[in-house]
């Protein structure tokens, strides 16, 4: 009864799991021309930036004085990031995360930090309704006396950015960072406008290119975007698909909205008014290796807001470490996918604080993960020697149960009933070997979501893989197997051997079933060739999890067989068997069931013999 739950169990998952799933030209030199040819060049250029400066000016309308300068760069850093500014926009132009670099940096060994968001492929526009059209703050020059510089820790630091117009008008832009962590603050504030703006809303427009910072590629493209309803604190995102475009329009208020690749975050959150509204849009450029996925936010920002002093914003730019982002902004934290949320208590409460503690003894995490399978296990053991025990009663049943199936021949129906009063006579349940096994069900599916999503395991390695958070691959196949890959995991090769070995011990203590449809005991080695396609593409963390599961699975079963005397298993069913029959003791609440069944089975056969009418019909 036991292996039957297992497997059941096993191919719930994988029903859930399979409804889940540069270039720089060399610049050539001119040749040296005449002085006369050379002065006429001049004169062009001369002429070209003369009309490109009357049509900025013309485009900026009543800010054209901030519409021509020349753009100067600053730094502000921590610890964990470096943030460039412009004075082109007030804006921010890159940010370097010091501790995190991309797959490629780290399988080369080039130690290059993971620019998570730059002018290059980050397009940001800051719209003001002005009275003669929407005017780009991002394109005019701000002044600044800020110097930037480190920010120690415990400290924080402020850049400023004034754009000044005529006497009294003005706007100002203020980034401050703290001395660690990944949060910028941008305030924003206009002055004496009134009479330049239309009421309506600013408008944020963002966009990014994303660039892959890990193995696989397809999972690069699962990026997407979330963001959270402002009145009822309900999280929600764009679907996490590897192709097409999905898009949405947001017309409830925001309280952020984030572009969450596989293990790093941006986000744009709100402190005081919301976002008004926003529309929202992934799509995946499914034949670009180098911009693998477009992201666009654009917001609506309330106008009054940042004329009253009140447009206080933050950045985020980080790692998608639930640890971190837990209380950067209501709900932020779920940007990280850590489980169903049926499961998820499981995941918040269990494996996130164990990891905690575990990373502060281990530093390797091929020994934290033995680790965690060890504390997990032995903590379900008492449910694993429970269901042992049920299992030993059907195989000291085993003999009784073949010799009504001699008796009744192939009447399936006739087979279950005799089946069932048989329980009911020694007080068997044979659920009983089940729900232990279904209670360990939801720390498997806990497991298979969160490692994917575990940014600890990120670039860690252990014995062949240099990164548990992506697939070992110990050979790479000429041609690619439907729903396999083009690639060999050994840690997926190692878990399922483990789990056909398991099925294999597990086959010979559990006695024939009858009356199934399938044979349960072959599914136990066809199971796990069906899970090494699934896994073998999953993060190499997750099946060496698993194997180990199996191995200290197995050592457990083989520990408990020798604590459990089977002869006195038979002598407490058979005492059982005397007292249920004398009536001396009181019966369990599974066998006061069969009686009830069977008492209702016996009066409607009586009835059908006493009046053949009502059986015919």
């Amino acid at each position: 009864m036991m292996d039957k739950n297992q497997v059941t169990g096993l191919l719930l998952i994988m029903a859930m799991l399979l409804g889940y799933q540069f270039f720089l030209a060399p610049k050539v030199e001119p040749e040296k021309a005449p002085e006369k040819a050379k002065v006429a060049q001049t004169a062009t250029v001369h002429k070209v930036a003369t009309v490109d400066s009357v049509a900025l000016k013309a485009a900026a309308g009543d800010f054209a004085s901030a519409a021509i300068g020349t753009a100067q760069e600053l730094v502000l850093e921590n610890k964990d990031i470096k943030v460039v500014f412009s004075t082109l926009g007030g804006k921010v132009k890159q940010v370097l995360l010091k501790k995190y670099e991309t797959y490629n940096s780290f399988a080369s060994q080039k130690k290059e930090p993971l620019v998570i968001f730059d002018e290059a492929f980050d397009k940001v526009t800051f719209d003001l309704p002005t009275t003669k059209g929407n005017v780009d703050l991002n394109k005019l020059y701000f002044t600044t006396a800020s110097k930037g510089g480190v920010v120690a820790e415990g400290q924080s630091q402020k850049v400023s950015f004034t754009l000044n117009l005529a006497s009294g008008q003005s706007i100002e832009q203020t980034y401050t960072l703290g001395g660690e962590g990944f949060l910028l603050d941008q305030d924003v504030k206009l002055q004496g406008l009134d009479g330049l703006l239309k009421n309506e809303s600013a408008k944020l427009n963002w966009i990014e290119n994303v660039r892959p910072t890990e193995k696989d590629l397809t999972e690069n493209r699962k990026a997407t975007v979330n963001y959270l309803l402002n009145e009822d604190e309900d999280f929600d995102q764009l679907a996490e698909t590897p192709t097409g475009s999905k898009e949405e329009s947001l017309d409830k208020p925001l309280k952020w909205v984030s572009f969450k690749k596989k293990y790093f975050l941006s986000g744009f959150i709100t402190k005081n008014a919301p976002i008004q509204k926003a529309q929202i849009v992934a799509t995946a450029n499914e034949t670009d290796s180098v911009n693998i996925k477009t992201l666009r936010a654009n917001m609506d920002l309330d106008l009054a807001d940042l004329k009253s002093g009140k447009g206080n914003y933050q950045w985020y730019f980080g790692p998608n470490d639930y640890n971190i982002i837990k209380n950067v902004a209501p709900g932020f934290g779920k940007n990280v996918k850590l489980s169903y949320d049926i499961f998820l208590p499981i995941t918040r409460y269990v494996f996130v604080p164990l990891f905690n503690v575990l990373e502060t003894v281990f530093s390797n995490y091929g020994l934290l993960i033995i680790a965690l399978v060890l504390i997990i296990k032995f903590a379900l053991l008492p449910l694993t020697y429970k269901s042992y025990v049920s299992m030993a009663k059907m195989r000291i049943l085993q003999p009784e149960l073949n010799a009504i199936k001699e008796k009744v021949g192939d009447d399936a129906a006739a087979q279950q009933q005799a089946q069932m009063k048989l329980y009911g006579e020694v007080g068997v349940s044979p659920l009983s070997g089940c729900v232990p096994v279904l209670a360990t069900m939801p720390v498997l599916m806990a497991v298979f979501m969160l490692f994917p999503n575990l940014i600890n395991l990120r670039q860690q390695s252990f014995l062949w893989a240099n990164d548990l958070s992506t697939f070992d691959s110990i050979a790479t196949l000429p041609f690619s197997i439907p729903l396999y890959g083009n690639h060999i995991s050994l840690f997926t090769l190692l878990m399922t051997v483990s789990s056909i070995a398991y099925g294999y011990y597990n086959n010979q203590n559990t006695p024939d079933q009858t009356g199934q449809p399938i044979d349960m005991k072959k599914m136990a080695y066809v199971t796990p060739v069906i899970f090494m396609f699934v896994m073998n593409s999953l993060p190499a963390g997750m099946s060496f999890y698993y194997f180990v599961s199996n191995l200290v699975t197995i050592g457990q079963q083989i520990g408990i067989r020798k604590f459990v005397d089977e002869d006195k298993i038979k002598a407490v069913l058979e005492e059982n068997r005397k007292k249920i029959a004398a009536g001396g003791v009181k019966k369990s609440r599974f066998s006061e069931y069969i009686s009830k069944q069977m008492k209702a089975v016996e009066e409607t056969q009586k009835t059908q013999q006493a009046d053949p009418k009502k059986k015919k019909k």
